[in-house]
């Protein structure tokens, strides 16, 4: 009888990646003439980003330059959940999170898309954060990993554990 196959779909952030494009971000508006002078700033305050600056386009422009840095260090921007621009004092801020796991609503969605559109004999198993996917035949599982890849979610997925 042939053992069952199967791989962990995550979402997780190298928060290592998070750091240096903070750090770059960071270094970047200390340098630029364009932000001289206007309190720009971006720093960890706990498990959220804050970004500072006196105005609301130049607290956006932050904004941008740390998502630039973000992608160039390979992290997904789904992962990334800012708010809006928020006057406090004379200062404008953005506060911001890094998301990590699937939220249960979602899982579903995708344990839905899965049974709904993947091979007859995949089953999917939300356990936590994440989900398993398992099946007797590796080509379903690859079969399966396509169908997500092709999928636009609002948050970001990577596949581990494939075995």
């Amino acid at each position: 009888m042939a053992s069952e196959s199967s791989f962990d779909i995550v979402s997780k952030v190298d928060r290592q990646e998070v750091d240096n494009a903070l750090n770059q971000t960071a270094r970047e508006i200390s340098q630029r003439f364009d932000f001289k002078n206007t309190g720009a700033a971006i720093a960890w305050s706990g498990e959220k980003i804050e970004l500072r600056a006196d105005a609301e386009g130049r607290v956006l422009a932050v904004l941008d330059v740390f998502k630039d840095k973000l992608v160039k260090r390979g992290v997904s921007l789904k992962a990334l959940d800012a708010g809006e621009p928020q006057l406090s004092g004379k200062v404008y801020k953005i506060s911001a999170t890094v998301a990590e796991g699937i939220s249960q609503d979602n899982a579903k969605k995708v344990s839905k898309l899965i049974r709904d559109e993947g091979p007859k004999g995949v089953k999917a198993q939300i356990q936590g954060d994440e989900l398993r996917v398992s099946s007797k035949s590796k080509d379903d599982l690859q079969a399966v990993m396509t169908l997500l890849k092709g999928q636009d979610f609002d948050f970001a997925i990577q596949f581990t554990n494939y075995r």
